[in-house]
């Protein structure tokens, strides 16, 4: 087999070769024989980052594979995944996929329901559970699930007296797998050649903002596509290294820390816990860093909330910094050269003040970092740009495999969401919805033909987003179809827009607007707790709960404030008249987000009727 990538020995960048390897476990396996006793992936456990060498990495997926197929695993047979970022996530995935199975992703924070909806969907035979929480969940359900045979415990903790003849421990598993392998010389390999590009790898079931959730198929020529396809977009190495720590049954993740990091070599260091990400990155410090925009958001805001509170002399010194680097960014982002004094000032700009900010953030080494998932205040990303950060925005969707378009050097466009990438066509229908077309686009959804029909038309993926290419050839979105508003005098608008102004604040988290069939435009805004809450503090506002927090009056001119700011920047036809604050946070339990942390509008609408109503 040839290397899908070949190393330049000068560079240490991979570069892509001709005769690529046509499958995630293929490609893998091969990476394992050249890197070998490298490190692939580190763990940190009581307070030391474990080091797992590609050949380890190698044998534990080998293992789980033929442990598998020792309990009846047959080609195209399922197995679901639930749990934290974490090693055996990915040792069962590729465990999985070695074997000829196709792996089936779902969140940590689903309920039992939900799971039980996800592997009765996906008619999962196995299921790797991360620790007794989700074990409880499976066991709540497994009288409903018939397909379901085994259920593999990853972290046994709480759990060393347990028995069940159903559920088995990962080091059971393990077990098992070497001793099938031991009896059985060959079959692994037998199995693993028998697997094809156009075979089925992966399910990813969208975010169900708009219903239950759907399964697309992914094949390993989608995935592997993609990770070429980004690969030529954005240089990288084999020296990079990256966090994992956001839910890897999500396409975003999942190909930055499996695909990508097999395809490129990367070493990927797991978080402890969502908790401690932000400890851990500052730990890490990783070349590649991708965040979804309410991290970008929050980083924003944890910086300015501490320059406040800062000394005077340090407020002084980051408000001239910010001055300096924004007149930089704004300088290279429209491919103009900087004089040599405003270069020199920035430089000092950089040492003095940039360097600590991205430091505290743990970025400092960051030569990529990446947003997507979701769109992105274009505020946001040249506040960033300013601090010094290579920061690129990219669009993308489950169906496309993650990727679509990206920021390139040379041709970073605020507002844009970047050139597509190579191999991916995009076009603009007449009206006005994205297409796209290329081997990244997914096979179709499982059980759903009435969505494949309507999403896959005649080779294009027909994404339900609205768009334009601007001159450049970067695609700029302008909203959601289904998301757009006609307010009563006609006025076509789309939320999303004001929404990323509004949550550009360092005291709103979240922000709906409402104005479909209304004279005019309102918004549900929910505030940021941690920052308002300090802002209440300092300021002496009398508060004993959250939702009392919301209602008192410096809160409600403070948020007034912060509204305005961005009212000032909107058409008339676009600014927000009146708001509301939530006297709660949004909930995924209370069906209020997906678990990809969006917002579910209709659910909104439904919850919050008598105070949207209020509002007119």
């Amino acid at each position: 087999m040839g290397d899908a990538f070949s190393r330049n020995s000068e560079t240490g960048r991979h570069e892509i070769g001709e005769a690529a390897l046509d499958t995630v476990p293929k490609l893998f396996f091969h990476r394992v024989e050249k890197y070998k006793d490298r490190i692939a992936l580190r763990k940190k456990e009581l307070g030391i980052w474990n080091k797992i060498s590609w050949r380890r990495y190698g044998e534990q997926v080998r293992r789980v594979g033929m442990g598998l197929v020792a309990f009846g695993l047959e080609p195209k047979d399922r197995a679901a995944i639930i749990g934290d970022s974490r090693p055996e996530w990915l040792y069962a995935d590729l465990g999985n996929l070695s074997v000829n199975g196709i792996s089936v992703g779902v969140y940590a924070t689903c309920s039992a329901e939900e799971v039980k909806y996800h592997l009765s969907h996906s008619e999962a035979r196995f299921f790797f559970v991360e620790d007794e929480e989700q074990l409880d969940k499976a066991l709540e359900i497994r009288d409903r699930l018939p397909k379901l045979e085994k259920i593999i415990v990853m972290d046994m903790k709480g759990l060393r007296h347990f028995n069940d003849p159903m559920v088995i421990s990962f080091d059971e598993l393990l077990k098992t797998g070497k001793k099938l392998d031991e009896k059985k010389p060959g079959l692994f390999e037998t199995r693993l050649g028998k697997t094809r590009p156009d075979d089925i790898a992966t399910f990813v079931y969208t975010s169900g903002t708009t219903g239950p959730p759907k399964a697309a198929l992914l094949s390993h020529s989608n995935v592997l596509c993609n990770s070429n396809a980004f690969a030529k977009h954005v240089p990288a190495f084999d020296t990079d290294v990256i966090l994992s720590y956001l839910p890897l049954c999500h396409i975003g993740e999942r190909t930055l820390s499996v695909y990508h990091a097999i395809n490129m070599g990367f070493t990927v260091f797991f978080a402890e816990s969502p908790d401690t990400v932000p400890e851990n990155l500052r730990d890490v410090s990783p070349t590649f860093f991708f965040g979804v925009p309410r991290i970008w958001e929050k980083f924003y805001s944890v910086i300015n909330i501490g320059v406040q509170n800062a000394t005077w002399f340090k407020r002084k010194s980051y408000k001239l910094a910010m001055n300096i680097g924004k007149k930089a960014a704004k300088r290279k982002l429209s491919h103009q050269r900087l004089t040599f004094l405003l270069w020199l000032i920035n430089q000092f700009a950089s040492i003095t003040v940039f360097r600590k900010i991205k430091k505290l953030l743990g970025i400092e080494r960051a030569r990529f970092a990446l947003s997507g998932a979701a769109p992105i205040s274009p505020d946001v990303l040249e506040y960033f740009h300013a601090l010094g950060v290579n920061i690129r925005e990219s669009y993308g969707m489950t169906e496309s495999s993650s990727l679509i378009s990206m920021h390139k050097d040379g041709n970073i466009r605020l507002g844009t969401c970047g050139e597509p990438l190579p191999g991916v066509e995009v076009i603009i229908a007449e009206d006005g919805e994205i297409l796209v077309r290329g081997d990244n686009v997914f096979q179709g959804y499982f059980k759903d033909e009435e969505n494949t029909r309507s999403t896959l038309v005649d080779g294009w993926l027909h994404t339900g987003d609205l768009g334009e290419m601007d001159e450049d050839g970067s695609l700029r979105i302008t909203g959601r179809q289904k998301d757009v508003m006609i307010t009563s005098g006609g006025k076509n608008i789309s939320p999303q827009y004001i929404e990323n102004l509004l949550k550009f604040s360092p005291y709103i988290v979240d922000a709906v607007v409402i104005g479909d069939g209304r004279k005019y435009l309102t918004a549900i805004i929910i505030v940021d707790e941690d920052n308002v809450i300090k802002y209440a503090q300092d300021n002496r506002v009398p508060f004993t709960t959250y939702a009392s927090l919301t209602k008192t009056r410096e809160v409600l001119k403070l948020i007034g404030e912060e509204v305005e700011k961005v009212n000032a920047k909107l058409s008339r036809v676009e600014q927000i008249k009146k708001f509301a604050i939530t006297e709660k946070i949004l909930d995924q339990e209370d069906d209020e987000l997906t678990p990809t942390m969006k917002v579910k509008r209709k659910r909104i609408s439904e919850v919050y009727k008598d105070l949207i109503e209020g509002m007119y």
